[in-house]
C-alpha cells in the first residue's frame, strides 16, 4: 500500500493523519469534503481511505457508498466520535472495512493500515499462485482471482469479506470462535472490538443467503462464533 486518502472536514484531523501516515513514508492525499474526494478518486488510484462520517455536503456513508461501487479492493477506514455507535456499524454495513473513533493514537491508527497492508499484500501474492478453487456445493471460491460465486453467479464481496469466506471455506463445519476470526481477518494485533465480526457476518448474509434472517449457511454457534454448515 502506498497511497492514502484522508476526507475529514476538520483540517486538524486532517494535518494529523497526514503527519502520522507520512512519518511511515506512506503517499498522503486529502479532501475537506465528500464531493472534493470524489473528484479526486476520479483521477487518483489510492489504496486506502480514511473518512469522516460527519460531513457537509456528502456524508461519510454515503462516500462509502460510492466508493464501494468504484472498487471492492481499496480499504476503506471510518473515523467517528465515541457517541456515534451506529454510525460505525452503518458503516461497515455499506463497505467500510474498520473504523477508528476519535480521539485517536497513533499505534491504534497504524495498526489499523497495518491489517488493510496485509490485505492487499494477499490480494498481489494470490494473483501469482496457481489457480485453486474450493467449491460446497453452489458456492465456489477463487483464491487466485479473490471471487465467490453462487450457482454461477459472481457474488461481490470486500477483501475483508472475502477473507471471512476463505476462512470459512478452509474449515467447512467448524465451529469458529469470533476471536479467531479477528484475529485471522484483522491480525493478531488488532485493537478493537469483536462486534466488528458480527456487523461483517450480518453484511455477508445479506450477500449469500437467500434468506438473511433466516440464514442456513453462515450459521451462528451460540456462545462461540459461527460455521459454514454444509448444507
Amino acid at each position: 500500500m502506498t497511497k492514502i486518502l484522508i476526507i475529514d472536514d476538520e483540517a486538524p484531523i486532517r494535518r494529523v493523519l497526514r503527519d502520522i501516515l507520512e512519518n511511515e513514508s506512506y503517499q498522503v492525499d486529502d479532501a475537506s469534503n465528500g464531493m472534493e474526494a470524489l473528484q479526486l478518486i476520479k483521477e487518483h488510484d489510492f489504496d486506502a481511505v480514511f473518512c469522516d462520517i460527519k460531513m457537509p455536503e456528502m456524508d461519510g456513508i454515503e462516500v462509502c457508498k460510492e466508493l464501494r461501487k468504484r472498487s471492492s479492493s481499496v480499504g476503506i477506514i471510518i473515523l467517528t466520535a465515541k457517541t456515534e455507535e451506529m454510525d460505525k456499524v452503518t458503516g461497515l454495513l455499506v463497505g467500510a472495512d474498520d473504523y477508528v473513533t476519535k480521539p485517536f493514537s497513533p499505534a491504534e491508527l497504524m495498526a489499523r493500515v497495518d491489517a488493510l497492508y496485509r490485505r492487499v499484500e494477499m490480494v498481489s501474492s494470490a494473483s501469482e499462485q496457481p489457480k485453486s478453487t474450493i467449491t460446497l456445493g453452489d458456492f465456489t471460491l477463487d483464491i487466485r482471482s479473490r471471487t465467490l460465486t453462487k450457482n454461477g453467479e459472481l457474488i461481490e464481496l470486500t477483501q475483508v469479506e472475502f477473507q471471512i469466506m476463505e476462512y470459512f471455506f478452509s474449515n467447512p463445519g467448524v465451529a469458529l470462535d469470533r476471536t479467531d476470526i479477528l484475529n485471522h481477518v484483522w491480525g493478531e494485533a488488532y485493537v478493537g472490538e469483536e462486534k466488528i465480526v458480527d456487523v461483517n457476518i450480518r453484511r455477508l448474509r445479506m450477500k449469500v443467503e437467500d434468506e438473511p434472517s433466516n440464514p442456513k449457511y453462515i450459521v451462528t454457534v451460540w456462545g462461540l462464533g459461527y460455521k459454514w454448515d454444509t448444507v
